[in-house]
Parts: C-alpha cells; structure tokens; sequence
C-alpha cells in the first residue's frame, strides 16, 4: 500500500485517514489527499513513505464530520482491501515471474 493510494481513497471517500509515526507524531491524511504531520514546523527528518510501511493501525473519519462515533479504527489489512491495494506477497511473487 502507497501513500499514493491513500491519497486517492480519501479524495474519493471523502475520508480522513490517520496513522502515528515512528517519532510519536501523527500524520494525517485529508479528504483533498493532502499528507499533513500537525505540530511538525520544521523540514521532517523522516521519509512519510516509509512511516507508511510501518504503520498496522489507522483511523478513518468522514470529512466534516466532528461526531467521535464515526471515527472507525482499521487495521492495515483492511485499509489496504478498502483502497484495493495489492498485498506485499502479491507484489513480491509478479517481480520473480519477470
């Protein structure tokens, strides 16, 4: 799963899509698929594509949407299944048949 894909599911679910990071901040995904690190003021010392492939928990939550109920935890599998992203296994086995 790419922060690509992600993007684009939130854009097209209108969906916030949360995750931490290594370094204990969060970064946050907005239904324009803009990536957003809130609190960071200064050049990140992190490559958010990698945060990405460490993360396991995500919280979705439709955009406008201030009702804490709506927010739904999601497991990394399950986010890459909504977004239709191949799983690693699939990735790794196309690059040994070429």
């Amino acid at each position: 799963m790419k922060l690509s894909e992600l993007r684009r599911f939130s854009i097209r679910q209108q969906t916030r899509i949360r995750f931490r990071i290594r370094n204990g901040m969060e970064c946050v995904i907005n239904e324009h698929g803009i990536a957003q690190v809130p609190g960071l003021n200064r050049v990140p010392d992190f490559n958010l594509e990698e945060e990405l492939a460490t993360a396991g928990e995500f919280l979705l939550e439709p955009a406008g949407s201030l009702d804490p109920s709506r927010r739904r935890p999601c497991s990394r599998e399950e986010l890459a299944a909504f977004v239709g992203a191949p799983d690693a296994s699939a990735a790794g086995q196309e690059h040994e048949d070429e």
